[in-house]
């Protein structure tokens, strides 16, 4: 998307806005303060430190927003579209899932359940983004390359965690 084929600025910037805002909702139940749950789990070596999160997340919406924008100014009356808007809600609503599952039920196996369907329509997103706007679905992968790794945390932190359900 070069600078010059912006075909609305006003749509572009609610796109971010509203995907960082959504995104949000999920921040909403990780807590992660030394008198919490997580603070009380053991974690494997390779979990980077607490300020990467928020940082990677920022980028990772903003990309989404972007996609949206990029998906949401294509012809909507086409099924290529509406199949990829609806893959890019479900996944963000996945998304927003996860961070209940894990944090707000405290229960890192419901995490690993949801962050397979989560990275699975990350994947049909990419995919079915990548036929309506090519952009669209090269700035998926970082998200699916950090949710990739999100569910190698998760499920090591359930491994190093066992709970009896």
């Amino acid at each position: 998307m070069k600078i010059n084929e912006i075909k609305s600025p006003v749509t572009l910037i609610a796109s971010v806005i509203l995907c960082n805002l959504a995104g949000g909702i999920g921040g909403l139940f990780t807590k992660t303060g030394p008198d919490t749950w997580y603070a009380g789990l053991v974690k494997p070596w390779f979990l980077p430190p607490s300020i990467a999160f928020p940082i990677a997340w920022t980028i990772l919406y903003t990309l989404m927003g972007i996609v949206l924008y990029l998906l949401w100014t294509e012809d909507k009356t086409t099924a290529q579209v509406k199949i990829a808007l609806g893959f890019f809600a479900i996944q963000f609503v996945l998304n927003i899932t996860w961070s209940y599952a894990f944090f707000g039920l405290e229960n890192p196996l419901y995490g690993v359940i949801v962050i397979v369907f989560l990275w699975i329509f990350i994947l049909e997103t990419i995919i079915t983004s990548f036929r309506v706007n090519k952009n669209a679905g090269y700035l998926l992968v970082p998200y699916i390359a950090w949710v990739s790794f999100a569910a190698i945390l998760n499920t090591a932190i359930l491994i190093l965690n066992p709970v009896v359900f």
